[in-house]
């Protein structure tokens, strides 16, 4: 294959997703260092990309179940039309589809590039098929890197990484107490799935027993928003409920309106307890020690990559049947 000039990387789906396909960027870059390199993702996972040095381009378009107050059906699938119209302009020299390759079909053909390249599908076949061989057993990190066969690029794949906003951190940091202890520990409330779920009356214990010792302080995370919201479902009164009762404890909470600020946060701690997701993925690709609750989700494909991490899931499958002595015993493996 000769060296090419103009990739485009397709990943559309949620930011877990996002974060364990950067280490296929980081490779393409290492490749062809010279190389235009891009990625369309959606409105909604795009931050994950937010300072990424292997991208020149970072194109997103907005699904319609993430609309903005006040945006119209129409007006969606105008801006999309737009972006449509200047990745033709781009003429990519291969498409790269990591992810749900069925939802590519149309795209594809809309977008006129040059070779695609991806795993085979029932209805899709892309001109150049990675096979993806057997899958079990292996991590999303190391699926997604198998399109890097492609460009010849073998080995095992570099960690992902996520790069905080320099202007948030900073933000974010004159914001805390100055009587905050100086090691904070990162707690993130929320999950998608129910059986990841963990009681929010653990997450009260387990706050108690971390700061009982005064010297480590907690930052508290969670999907902002209420419940009610169908575009993005929040845990804004759960949190709140849970600062009332932590509100003599060094615990801070850090409401995070855009992924950037969760990025930033997550950064400033040394450790962190959170449910699998995307936080436990950003915090994985921040370099930070984890204790990961699992529920009813594939350990082995989702866990997180490249860190040390102690995970925790139940025969039950059920993230609610672990208990706050099992997290502090985690931790404590963590140091």
């Amino acid at each position: 294959m000769s060296a090419p000039a103009r990739i485009l990387v397709v990943r559309r789906d949620n930011i877990g997703d996002l974060v364990c396909t950067t280490p296929l960027l980081r490779a393409l870059r290492q490749r062809f260092p010279d190389a235009w390199i891009a990625a369309l993702v959606n409105s909604y996972n795009a931050p994950v990309l937010r300072g990424n040095p292997d991208l020149n381009e970072v194109f997103a378009y907005r699904k319609l179940k993430h609309r903005e107050p006040g945006e119209s059906v129409v007006a969606n699938v105008w801006a999309r039309c737009r972006l449509l119209a200047r990745l033709r302009r781009e003429s990519p020299d291969y498409v790269l589809f990591a992810g749900n390759a069925p939802r590519a079909t149309g795209f594809t053909r809309l977008l006129r590039a040059g070779r695609t390249v991806g795993f085979a599908a029932p209805g899709w076949k892309p001109d150049i098929v990675v096979d993806p061989g057997d899958t079990a057993g292996e991590h999303e990190v190391e699926i997604s890197f198998r399109l890097a066969r492609a460009f010849d690029v073998a080995g095992p794949p570099p960690v992902p990484a996520v790069y905080p906003d320099p202007a948030l951190v900073a933000r974010l940091r004159e914001r805390l107490p100055a009587r905050l202890p100086g090691r904070l520990a990162g707690m993130h409330i929320s999950a998608r799935k129910p059986s990841q779920r963990w009681p929010i009356e653990r997450y009260a214990e387990l706050a108690h027993e971390m700061t009982r010792r005064g010297d480590v302080g907690v930052l508290l995370f969670w999907s902002p928003g209420p419940a009610t919201d169908p575009r993005h479902p929040g845990d804004d009164g759960q949190a709140q409920a849970l600062c009332a009762e932590l509100r003599e404890l060094p615990v801070v909470p850090v409401p995070t309106a855009e992924l950037g600020e969760l990025i930033a946060g997550l950064s400033l701690c040394r450790s962190v307890v959170c449910s699998d997701g995307g936080a436990m993925h950003l915090a994985a690709a921040l370099g930070k020690p984890i204790v990961c609750l699992f529920g009813r989700s594939d350990a082995a494909r989702w866990h997180p990559y490249g860190v040390r991490h102690v995970l925790l899931q139940p025969p039950s499958l059920e993230a609610s049947d672990i208990s706050v002595a099992d997290v502090l015993s985690a931790l404590a493996q963590l140091g």
